[in-house]
């Protein structure tokens, strides 16, 4: 299996604190890989730099063999490396189909001057983002809310269409920043199977998640961090008996820690 994204030896520090420290794994295509650890593990700042949203102390970060590490954000995007954020992606004043047409424009052929100018290739943008839009949303079971307005949407129906307004974008990795958060039991079964349907589109899924059943039970690979060191590495089951793993949870009650 190709392996599209490589973290390499990558190493953050913040004054004397080393937040993530030597840490190498790669993401291979079409799975779905979970990072997990204890809070204060280093898992927010190791997404942010696989999505180059901060850089390296030292390390890189290799996609398709290119490295992104210092590259812009956007740019890193553009090139098929996608982050969702919780909630601050979403325009809460907007339709949910405005949010995701927006979103399309990452990957648009018009200038901004073309689109307020109203060109050729503007329009002709604006005619296939709305049909991307409709597909995806019809995708994630957004259909009926298609026309409300964001900010009257409950949780679970929010973090769909951030997982929408990632895949608007035409993402090859989508990372996925707690995607369980805050849900109730049928509302975690849900957005599992619609994970599971983003990686069926031939998107390939990294997430940082803290709902450990949901993680063993939609995880190809699990990587462990624990005070910003990578402590385990394998599938649900060996992670399960990793007495790394176990050590690091230590104090969690089983059902928690998925055990």
């Amino acid at each position: 299996m190709t392996e599209l994204l490589q973290i390499k030896a990558v190493t953050k520090r913040f004054g004397g604190l080393v937040a993530v420290n030597n840490v190498s794994f790669a993401v291979r295509e079409r799975e779905i890989l979970s990072v997990i650890g204890p809070n204060g593990a280093g898992k927010s700042t190791l997404f942010k730099l696989i999505s180059s949203f901060l850089n390296p102390t030292s390390g890189e970060v290799l996609f398709r063999g290119e490295r992104i590490s210092g590259l812009a954000p956007h740019i890193v995007a553009r090139k098929g490396v996608v982050r969702t954020f919780q909630e601050t992606t979403i325009f809460k004043g907007m339709t949910v189909r405005d949010n995701v047409i927006i979103a399309h424009h990452l990957r648009s052929n018009a200038s901004l001057a073309g689109f307020y100018l109203g060109t050729n290739t503007a329009r002709r943008d604006e005619d296939e983002f709305g049909r991307s839009a409709d597909e995806i949303i019809d995708f994630l079971n957004l259909g009926a809310q298609r026309h409300e307005i964001a900010s009257t949407l409950p949780h679970g129906h929010l973090r769909a269409l951030g997982i929408a307004i990632g895949l608007a974008t035409n993402p090859t990795v989508l990372l996925l920043d707690e995607p369980f958060a805050g849900m109730n039991h049928d509302e975690t079964v849900r957005t599992v199977e619609m994970v599971r349907g983003v990686r069926k589109r031939g998107v390939t899924v990294l997430l940082v998640e803290h709902d450990m059943p949901a993680v063993m039970n939609i995880s190809d690979r699990i990587v462990v961090l624990n005070f910003g060191v990578k402590i385990a590495e394998g599938t649900p089951k060996e992670i399960q008996e990793n007495e790394k793993v176990i050590e690091a949870y230590l104090g969690a009650e089983d059902e928690t820690i998925g055990f």
